[in-house]
Formats: structure tokens, sequence, C-alpha cells
């Protein structure tokens, strides 16, 4: 946690020199190269909601819920993000410009990432749902924060569930 908090201040630092002119080695250079046009002269957000998800994961949920929603937000939504603008061909209006590619391989990798972690197929197919819907709403780069909080939570309570009533 103590990586987390300082990789973002760190960052959110770094960011904030960028943006007042001073120039910081490599740094800089990665920031305006991986920033979407949609950041350009902003602070770039997606680094920082990606790290405060992750923390919240860690603070809210015990040890496989967190693992499996930080896995969820490192891989599915990095993955669709990916897939989709790589191979994203197919983007119906309900899911707001995304494509169908990169949902179904957000589906796909947190599928087999929770599988990896809880060994259930329902916990993992829940886990998967729930990553999936929330990374195709237009969220821009705030999915990074509901995407751990909402599958942790899901994972959480299905878990609880499932092994109450199985």
């Amino acid at each position: 946690m103590l990586f987390l908090m300082v990789g973002t201040l760190g960052y959110a630092l770094m960011e904030y020199l960028r943006l007042s002119g001073v120039k910081i080695p490599v740094i800089s250079s990665l920031t305006s190269m991986a920033s979407r046009p949609r950041d350009m002269g902003h602070f770039v957000m997606g680094p920082v909601t990606l790290g405060l998800g992750a923390l919240l994961a860690l603070l809210m949920y015990p040890s496989p819920a967190a693992a499996i929603a930080i896995y969820a937000l490192a891989f599915g939504d990095g993955v669709a993000s990916l897939v989709g603008k790589v191979f994203g061909k197919l983007r119906p209006g309900f899911l707001f410009g995304k494509s169908v590619e990169g949902s179904l391989a957000c589906f796909a990798v947190v599928l087999a990432s929770a599988y990896a972690v809880s060994g259930s197929l329902f916990i993992s197919f829940i886990a998967a749902i729930t990553a999936t819907v929330i990374e195709a709403l237009p969220l821009e780069d705030y999915d990074n924060l509901l995407i751990p909080v909402t599958v942790g939570l899901v994972v959480q309570f299905a878990s609880l569930s499932f092994f109450t009533f199985a």
C-alpha cells in the first residue's frame, strides 16, 4: 500500500511539474506519449485514479476479493483498451463508443484471472460480468475507481453468499 501511495503522489507531483513547464527527463515524455487526445494540455488523471482504485480495493476488501478487484482493473480494463484500439470494429451505441471486441477481451481476462485467484467459476463469472459492464460505461478515467471498488464488493458479497448457501 505504501508503494501505491508513494507512486500515486510521485506521479501527481511529476504531472504538476510537467504542466508547469518543468521537463522531467523520461517521465514528462512518457506521460505525454501515454496521454489521450482529451488529456492534451491537462492533468492526466488515469494513473492517479488507477493507483487510488487499487488502494481502495486493498483498504476495503480482504485478500482474495482485493486481488480479484485489482486484477480486474489492471488486466481487464487494460486489455479491453488495447484490444479495442487495435482490433475494435464493432461499436454499437449501447457500448458508448467502446468496442465489442474490447468488452469480450475484458470479460475473458477477468474471468481467467478471477478463476486463478478464487478457483470458483461462479465467483469468476460474477467478477467478469461486473468488470465488463463498468468498463463499457462512459466514465473516462473514473472507471479506474469504480471497477475495483464494485468488483471487490460483488466478489466479497458473492463469495459470502456462495459459501453460505452452497
